[in-house]
């Protein structure tokens, strides 16, 4: 028996790259999947059902179970459908994984509004409706009496974590997933979802296009590859099983290596114990500075 039977996933942005791979693993541990997937290019443009159709294929022909999904995961409506469509099709749903992203580096200065909303628009409320519409269910759940174990996983980025220059919009956007899912973790804890957040570093379409980094996630000519995108499945799929004490964290995960990474925290301090004057702080504020 796989580490996920009998459990009902919605998995965004499955038909190619990580949602791919979670797609695959997840049917493999014995989930029920939709595979979610608009089908445009890495900038969010155009639209194909064929990669979501192909995993699906996959998935059916080593005896899972799979249905495609082409809707817009920030479109409202788009995203009901979604969450109905796997309650309709599979009798439930436990398992949200947010994937969908797309890509529109640019320096700030030379940053379009539609390049900034483009990219906010699909990670930001391609996150939250999905999420919205499936809290709304299992909140029903709950209140009518079932035992919900259910689980969310957003992706967020080190570019949100730690900042990456010609990224202003996707980094602000994964900056902001990473804070939901903190959100989501208090705010739906009392209904029995859980949700935690994962920062990959895997070669997928974004990342072979992301300025010094195409090089860099080439697969070596022989040994481990670090950068293989189904080495972050299986820490997925373990934040999705019904026991997994895990909830408000985010994880850094690449090849074998998975780390617990800490949100905002305060540090160095002054307090007068009064209102400043320009002058005081000018002479204690670099009491404030770090400290090596």
């Amino acid at each position: 028996m796989g580490a996920l039977e009998g459990r009902v996933a919605i998995i965004t942005g499955a038909g190619r790259g990580l949602g791919r791979e979670h797609a695959l693993l997840f049917a493999r541990e014995g989930a029920k999947v939709v595979v979610n997937d608009l089908g445009g290019d890495m900038h969010g443009e155009g639209g194909d059902p064929s990669p979501a159709m192909e995993v699906v294929a996959e998935i059916e022909a080593f005896g899972g179970e799979a249905v495609v999904n082409g809707d817009n995961v920030a479109d409202w409506e788009g995203a009901r459908r979604l969450v109905d469509q796997a309650v309709e099709t599979f009798g439930d749903l436990h398992v949200l994984v947010n994937n969908a992203g797309i890509l529109r580096d640019r320096v700030i200065v030379n940053m379009t509004e539609a390049e900034w909303d483009a990219v906010v628009n699909v990670h930001l409320k391609g996150h939250f409706c999905p999420t919205r519409h499936a809290a709304a269910y299992w909140r029903e759940r709950a209140k009518a009496g079932a035992e919900v174990k259910a689980s969310i996983v957003h992706t967020t980025s080190t570019s949100g974590l730690f900042s990456n220059p010609g990224q202003a919009n996707y980094g602000a956007a994964k900056s902001g997933i990473a804070t939901f899912s903190q959100i989501c973790a208090k705010e739906l804890g009392r209904y029995g979802v859980r949700s935690n957040a994962i920062a990959p570093a895997a070669r997928t379409r974004l990342t072979e296009a992301t300025p010094g980094l195409g090089e860099v996630v080439k697969p070596p000519a022989e040994g481990f590859d670090v950068w293989d995108p189904a080495n972050v499945s299986p820490f997925v799929a373990y934040l999705a099983t019904e026991d997994c004490p895990f909830t408000g964290e985010t994880f850094f995960v690449q090849g074998g290596k998975v780390q617990r990474v800490r949100s905002w925290e305060f540090a160095e301090t002054i307090d007068k114990g009064d209102r400043w004057t320009v002058a005081e702080l000018a002479a204690r504020a670099s009491e404030l500075a770090p400290r090596a």
